[in-house]
């Protein structure tokens, strides 16, 4: 690149944060414009980029070399169109879109205009996950466990749409899954949805579950959610054929609350910056942000209502 990348950011909610940080540290990003649709958030942003209301103005005006679309996930399906419509390389919050077929829509419209798409799946950015994959990578994997256990309302950073599935798209399945699930798809390749339990609050949002999966050479996986956890543990553990067990702590070395994200979104938009630079659109699958929202579509198409099964904090 002979010049940085203007970056438009559409969402300054409670992930823009990471996304701006990284583009102030990082060379191959110039942020030259914001987007949210509320008129106070925008007068908060205390940064000297172009300011819009609308999507489709800061496109037209600003004329972004990539856009990252940070916005509630009912909202995702129309900045992304617009955007892969006007040939602007995305980078979009996970999950990709609300349901597999709005995120269809979205890999076909980035494959017929040639455009980068990517779903920022931080964890697999995640410097003890990846240390993790580069240990067991040309190992044979028996199988894999993902526990990504949090109280969510610790987590909503004043986005209350986490909390409402019509916008989310679902609770802790909808929510933390596709993060959990793309980390055991880095391990084991691409994925099958064998089994799955699910418990829901007494408003029908799920707050717990057990995703059970298969992936390559026979390899199994489970996946842990909780979004009443008393606290917060994220880790992995992965065990090889020859009898090895290996542990990575999502959260160790980071004190902050949140700490491990600001490396995390890092890596994220130095990996979109490359994707951007070479303005072609990823090979098929390659960041799952599809595969993510079907496995997701595909536990709760398989698991019955347990209305009352989970309990909120509130409720106990």
């Amino acid at each position: 690149m002979t010049r940085p990348l203007r970056l438009g950011v559409v969402g300054l909610g409670a992930i823009s944060p990471y996304y701006l940080a990284a583009a102030e540290r990082l060379p191959e990003w110039e942020l030259t414009a914001v987007c949210d649709a509320r008129a106070e958030t925008l007068d908060g942003f205390g940064g000297t980029a172009a300011r819009f209301r609308d999507h489709r103005t800061l496109l037209a005006d600003a004329r972004p070399d990539a856009l990252v679309v940070a916005v509630p996930n009912d909202v995702h399906l129309p900045v992304c169109r617009d955007a892969l419509a006007a040939g602007v390389p995305v980078c979009v919050e996970k999950p990709l879109a609300l349901t597999a077929v709005e995120g269809r829509l979205l890999v076909e419209l980035a494959r017929r205009h040639g455009v980068p798409l990517m779903t920022a799946f931080h964890r697999r950015y995640n410097s003890a996950v990846r240390d993790l994959a580069r240990r067991t990578a040309g190992r044979e994997i028996r199988s894999v466990r993902v526990r990504y256990l949090e109280r969510i309302e610790d987590h909503l950073g004043g986005e209350d749409w986490y909390l409402d599935p019509a916008r989310c798209g679902g609770g802790c399945v909808a929510d933390n899954g596709p993060n959990a699930l793309d980390v055991v798809r880095l391990l084991l390749g691409d994925l099958t949805l064998t089994g799955c339990e699910i418990r829901r609050d007494g408003l029908g949002v799920d707050r717990r579950a057990v995703l059970r999966l298969r992936g390559r050479a026979g390899a199994v996986a489970s996946v842990e959610l909780d979004w009443s956890y008393p606290g917060e543990r994220k880790d992995v553990e992965v065990a090889l054929a020859d009898g090895e067990v290996l542990v990575a702590d999502m959260l160790a070395g980071h004190t902050a609350f949140k700490g491990s994200l600001w490396h995390e979104y890092e890596a994220i938009l130095r990996e979109f910056a490359v994707l951007a630079a070479a303005g072609a659109p990823a090979a098929p699958g390659a960041h799952g942000g599809l595969q993510a929202l079907e496995l997701v579509e595909a536990a709760y198409r398989g698991a019955p209502p347990a209305v009352g099964a989970a309990t909120t904090e509130a409720g106990r």
